[in-house]
């Protein structure tokens, strides 16, 4: 067994099927399925259950997920550090984002990181939930993450860094019960339809606490998609609360943002791996941390 089986192996699970795992490693899928079949010959078992195009993990498969993630990023950090001897030139940084805060504060510091180290790739990966970020970095799929929430997540297996609080804002459509500028109270929603995120975002912690306080809110579309809700507020298909970040694409876009009051904040934190992080991250987050005190 060596660092490359279990980077394929991890890969597979990850895109969940050889074709989309051998695109992202630039592999031949042959070489990359001959990979898969020689570690499951050295561990004696089936790792994957192969269902038309798709893969299912075996039991044993399930089983080698966490201690491959362990192994690849101990040697990854191990590489990284000796790489990192002739100055950060090179290398890989991977973060999980709640899709609001891709948009503030993350776009920005990535920027002037890739500025600053041009030859290190940034890979923004999608987690919709403060849980699927703290997931996605204690597995160690990613080294960094970054989420928000009406409380922040205190869990094991990661490390904790606030940065910045986020003003939820009110977004209608032009024309709407709102004119700009204006500042509602959660009187001012009673009676109107609104676009909701799934459990576990902020914005539907807002809208929920709202209907919880004697709000009459109507959940007119609830979507687990973040890019459609705009759309929909600008059809008239109700109005949404959402963090500040969207105010500029909102308003660009036609709508009107207006805000609450009184005022409800995200908290917005960057979490990273217990176990460490290499060259590339700790420079990132050294990066994000300082650009907010």
């Amino acid at each position: 067994m060596d660092f490359r089986q279990l980077e394929r192996f991890l890969a597979v699970v990850d895109h969940g099927g050889f074709h989309r795992a051998a695109e992202a490693l630039y592999v031949a899928q042959p070489s990359l399925s001959q990979s898969i079949k020689q570690l499951e010959r050295e561990l004696g078992d089936a790792l994957f259950h192969r269902v038309g195009r798709g893969v299912v993990l075996t039991e044993a498969g399930r089983a080698l997920v966490e201690p491959a993630r362990a192994v690849v990023h101990t040697l990854s950090l191990a590489i990284e550090s000796v790489e990192a001897v002739r100055g950060l030139r090179t290398g890989r940084l991977e973060i999980t984002a709640m899709p609001s805060q891709a948009i503030a504060p993350l776009a920005g510091v990535i920027s002037r990181f890739t500025a600053e180290y041009p030859g290190v790739r940034a890979v923004v990966r999608a987690g919709a939930t403060a849980d699927q970020v703290v997931e996605a970095v204690r597995t160690g799929r990613t080294e960094l993450g970054l989420l928000a929430g009406v409380r922040l997540p205190q869990q094991p297996g990661v490390g904790l860094h606030p940065v910045a609080r986020q003003r939820f804002v009110v977004v209608t459509s032009a024309g709407g019960p709102f004119p700009a500028g204006a500042r509602v109270g959660p009187d001012d929603l009673s009676g109107l339809r609104v676009i909701a995120g799934q459990t576990g975002t902020g914005m539907r912690a807002v809208v929920d606490e709202l209907i919880r306080s004697g709000v009459e809110l109507t959940i007119a579309v609830e979507t687990e998609h973040r890019e459609a809700i705009l759309p929909l507020v600008l059809a008239r298909s109700g109005i949404a609360v959402l963090a500040d970040s969207w105010r500029e694409t909102a308003e660009r876009a036609g709508a009107v943002v207006v805000d609450l009051d009184p005022p409800v904040h995200l908290e917005v934190a960057y979490v990273s791996h217990a176990g460490g992080l290499g060259p590339a991250a700790r420079m990132f987050l050294r990066m994000a941390t300082d650009q907010e005190r």
